[in-house]
């Protein structure tokens, strides 16, 4: 099948089909059988390899439900499927309509245990009661806890042979009940003296519900930062929007995030530490408007996927610099031997360090 990432980043090494799909879509055949589209659903496929692959597989009128977390996952697949003229499928947000009486569920593995438990939480939940849990990665990614995991919510789980290295792991018999009293926690919060916030996270969010030594050394220097109009700009669980928000009362503070989980942590977080914070699901700053803003903070992803990429940073400092009026400034922390400040420079504008460690560097921007 011929996919693309778009608009994700692309580039070598980037993939949007891989060996664990193809593994994960031969397992699941064996299921399919008497089921209709609307008995399918699909988790976390990354491009839509594995819901144009059932699409073709699975016979009879419906519609497959899809929730990807990443909105750039779900263009990708709304892309990949208009140019491949396919139809009969539906993206919806996670929750138990996603899942409701589903009897064959097909998932791409998490890297997150803490995703991986709530998405079997839900599933085990709300689907029906003969459900199959079909749910395939790289092996390098997979863990015995994942086993473990899945065996507190479904009576049985098995491994299937390995193949280029990938594997599938299946679940069957529901443990409803256990499932519905674990789901009760979400999200998990932690309190943090320093800076004396609530961090609030679902499953798969970076840092949980911790406070990572990068956004860390950012919040510690952000007392020489100011702005009316402030973004933060992939702000994964909130700790930096609500410190913002809880430091400066009289600013507007947006934060944008891609992931659907992020988006939900953030809005937690947010009300935990009772602030205001407009908590938006964009691909970068898509729906900000353009020259509107004083001060755009940021901490940058640099991988894609397994692949290290410098292509996600690169295009959040382009929005940056879009949204951000002249003489704004761009607030960056980033991992030092990744030697940002070049691109910072073309890119947004003047750039001077605030502060740097044995690991990483915050850098003010200035918009010109």
């Amino acid at each position: 099948m011929d996919l693309r990432r778009f608009p994700d980043v692309e580039g070598p090494g980037l993939v949007a089909v891989d060996a664990a799909d193809r593994l994960i879509l031969d397992e699941a055949a064996a299921f399919t059988d008497g089921l209709t589209r609307d008995d399918v659903v699909v988790i976390d496929d990354a491009y839509g390899a594995l819901t144009l692959g059932l699409l073709e597989a699975v016979d009879g009128d419906g519609t497959i439900r899809v929730h990807q977390d990443l909105l750039t996952g779900e263009r990708a697949l709304a892309a990949n499927a208009e140019r491949l003229a396919i139809t009969g499928f539906s993206s919806v947000p996670f929750g138990p309509d996603a899942v409701r009486g589903a009897r064959l569920v097909v998932l791409r593995l998490p890297r997150s245990l803490d995703r991986l438990a709530e998405v079997a939480q839900l599933i085990a939940a709300h689907a029906a009661s003969d459900v199959v849990v079909v749910a395939g990665g790289r092996i390098k990614h997979m863990t015995p806890r994942m086993n473990d995991m899945l065996g507190q919510v479904f009576e049985r789980v098995d491994v299937t042979h390995a193949r280029q290295k990938s594997r599938v792991l299946l679940a069957r018999g529901p443990r409803s009940d256990t499932a519905r009293d674990l789901l009760l926690s979400q999200p998990h919060a932690e309190r943090h003296d320093d800076p004396n916030l609530v961090i609030a996270a679902h499953g798969g969010v970076f840092a949980g519900t911790g406070i990572d030594i990068g956004t860390r050394l950012l919040v510690e220097h952000l007392g020489g930062a100011d702005g009316a109009e402030v973004l933060d700009l992939g702000c994964g669980n909130g700790t930096v929007a609500a410190w913002f928000a809880r430091a400066h009362p009289d600013a507007r503070v947006i934060a944008t995030d891609r992931s659907a989980a992020a988006v939900a942590s953030a809005l937690a977080t947010a009300e935990a530490n009772g602030v205001e914070v407009d908590v938006r699901r964009s691909d970068g700053a898509e729906t900000i408007t353009g020259g509107s803003l004083d001060l755009v903070l940021l901490n940058p992803p640099f991988h894609s996927d397994a692949a290290v990429s410098t292509g996600i940073a690169e295009h959040l400092f382009a929005d940056a610099a879009r949204v951000l009026r002249p003489g704004g400034e761009l607030w960056c922390v980033w991992n030092s031997h990744l030697r940002y400040r070049g691109a910072l420079e073309r890119t947004v504008g003047p750039t001077r360090q605030i502060a740097r460690n044995r690991k990483f560097t915050v850098t003010a921007s200035t918009r010109r």
